[in-house]
């Protein structure tokens, strides 16, 4: 059987789909499915061969049998957030991560709803995952003010017979790192760490009380990402012995088995997977490729493994093509440690070298990626250039090209959208004369930032729900971030000198371009005083600012009426624009 969540577009209502291998149904949950757990969630259900237990977005604890259909209420706290649920179907029960008044621990939850606590000795926990016989159990957790990809820990338990566990050996990875998506295979633990500046599969193994990792395999590739949300599983385990993994090269995702000694790529018509699943002979996964919407992928693994598409949405172009991007390589050298990649959309049959929208993704430890991307095919239709920077400190590209971000935020990552923006112009590919730059939260403060250098023009710039003013973000962003930007900007110094002077929302006056700005009212994550103060602070210099105010929505607009008005007014915004000429 198998389970996965589906979004509707009209009103972002998250439902949950199971297909038995012949049909498909939808499961009346009642309420939509959302974890809020660390502000982004991860690990919003688990199933057993006859139950399944979800939150809700109330941030309730639900179950549901599967056989009858019949619902219940397992644990309703309007103090706690949930996530990285798991089963315990030995002592039938479900494991979780929760968060109650800014403290987290794991605990597991029984059929009737009662609650014990399992560790409280981090300050977070990543999803836990249960051996196939119910006598061990594997966690990864981590210490503020790290984020889990920075410094993180696995520990590996057994159960005694009242379900707690019991010889608990806790270890950082060899010289430091970070740790992942535990699971089990057999009785073996396997994780994922980049201690050896890549995420690579190892085999945790207990001796002497202590805990020493096996590498399972070696290659200058990432397989996995940055863990901003729990349950995340970039690899399985195959009947039969060996796995299914995958790999992130120059930012496409690769998909790969390894069975009885031999290593091959499938699925090479895709560009990105989540959530692999073995049932049976088939592996499942959600695949993703520039063409197609998230697809819910099958691959028979003793038929040649075929790649069969069994459920996608429509893409909704309009019955014009699609856009496939090309990925750009800038290399190494010189004053540039590092390799630039990024992904351009280019128009077709231009009559003219089109305008260049820069996007600067989210995190900004995240990345951008190949796949279906309506914004950029909205801008291609309309004669526009995108190109998604994947700028120092994005992930997918090792744990050195991650980490290089460190107390450079706002000068390394602006540095790269203007390397790529040059490298772009001088190859005659776009108009260095209309470019403009764009992004989401923290790609919002990267846009600002670009906005400020002098020797720099840009057209006009656009945040959505983006960070303006880093100190006062500090005091009023979520627990799960609270020690990011000090991470990101280095130290504040005496009063906060050294984030002032990276602080858009006090350098205003030195934006010399429109801009524009999109908030949600009910966003925790990057607090609505953000775009506020920094709309403020432009219009008080006589600067050209407009705000658009969406008071329902939260990080991230999930309505399809709140990006149907983005776009609209992106539209208007850039058009406007790029028929100035300078």
């Amino acid at each position: 059987m198998l389970f996965w969540l589906a979004t509707e577009p009209e009103d972002g209502f998250v439902s949950l789909w199971r297909f038995d291998g012949q049909r498909s149904e939808r499961l009346n949950t009642g309420d939509s499915i959302r974890s809020r757990l660390n502000g982004y969630g991860g690990g919003a259900y688990a199933v057993t061969s006859e139950f399944v237990c979800w939150v809700s977005e109330e941030q309730c604890l639900w179950s549901m049998n599967l056989k009858s259909g019949q619902r219940q209420l397992l644990v309703r706290d309007p103090d706690s957030t949930w996530g990285g649920l798991t089963p315990d179907p030995l002592r039938m029960r479900w494991i979780a991560v929760r968060e109650k008044r800014g403290e987290q621990d794991l605990v597991a939850v029984d059929f009737f709803g009662r609650l014990t606590v399992l560790d409280d000795q981090f300050d977070f926990y990543g999803a836990p995952a249960v051996c196939q016989d119910g006598q061990q159990i594997a966690w990864t957790g981590w210490f503020s003010p790290h984020m889990p990809w920075d410094q993180s820990w696995v520990c590996l338990a057994e159960f005694e017979s009242s379900g707690q566990p019991v010889n608990v050996a806790k270890a950082e990875p060899p010289g430091g790192g970070s740790v992942q998506q535990p699971q089990f295979v057999a009785q073996s633990l396997w994780v994922v760490s980049d201690h050896g500046n890549w995420w690579q599969p190892y085999r945790v193994v207990r001796q002497d009380g202590k805990l020493h990792w096996l590498p399972a395999l070696s290659s200058s590739t990432d397989h996995a990402n940055a863990p901003w949300q729990l349950a995340e599983k970039h690899a399985c385990p195959l009947p039969g012995g060996g796995w299914a993994r995958v790999r992130y090269r120059q930012g496409i995702g690769e998909l790969w088995l390894e069975q009885k000694g031999e290593i091959r790529q499938v699925a090479s018509a895709y560009t990105d997977f989540r959530d692999l699943v073995v049932s049976g002979d088939d592996l499942y996964c959600v695949a993703r490729r520039p063409d197609l919407s998230d697809t819910i992928l099958r691959l028979n693994l003793l038929a040649g493994q075929q790649a069969q598409p069994l459920f996608s949405a429509p893409v909704p172009l309009g019955g014009k093509s699609c856009v496939w991007p090309e990925s750009i390589v800038l290399p190494s050298g010189g004053e540039h440690p590092h390799a630039l990649q990024g992904f351009l959309y280019l128009p077709e049959h231009p009559v003219e070298k089109p305008p260049l929208i820069l996007i600067a993704h989210g995190g900004p430890t995240s990345a951008a990626y190949a796949t279906f991307n309506p914004q950029a095919q909205f801008w291609c239709q309309r004669g526009f250039a995108v190109a998604e920077v994947n700028y120092t400190g994005s992930t997918g590209f090792g744990r050195e090209f991650r980490q290089a971000l460190a107390g450079q935020w706002g000068e390394t990552d602006v540095a790269d959208m203007f390397r790529m923006k040059a490298a772009l112009s001088d190859a005659g590919l776009v108009d260095p004369n209309r470019v403009f730059i764009q992004g989401r939260s923290s790609g919002g403060y990267t846009a600002l930032m670009s906005a400020i250098q002098p020797e720099q023009r840009l057209s006009g710039l656009a945040s959505l729900y983006g960070v303006t003013d880093p100190l006062t973000l500090k005091a009023a962003t979520h627990r799960f971030e609270s020690g990011y930007l000090d991470w990101l900007l280095g130290e504040p110094g005496p009063k906060g000198h050294r984030w002032q002077t990276r602080t858009p929302a006090r350098l205003a006056r030195q934006i010399a371009c429109p801009s524009l700005f999109f908030q949600g009212g009910r966003d925790r994550v990057v607090v609505p005083e953000q775009t506020l103060s920094m709309v403020k602070a432009l219009k008080e210099t006589g600067q050209q600012a407009e705000l658009v105010w969406f008071d329902e929505e939260e990080h991230g607009f999930r309505t399809l009426e709140s990006q149907v008005k983005v776009l609209d007014t992106l539209w208007r915004f850039y058009s406007s624009l790029a028929s100035r000429r300078r």
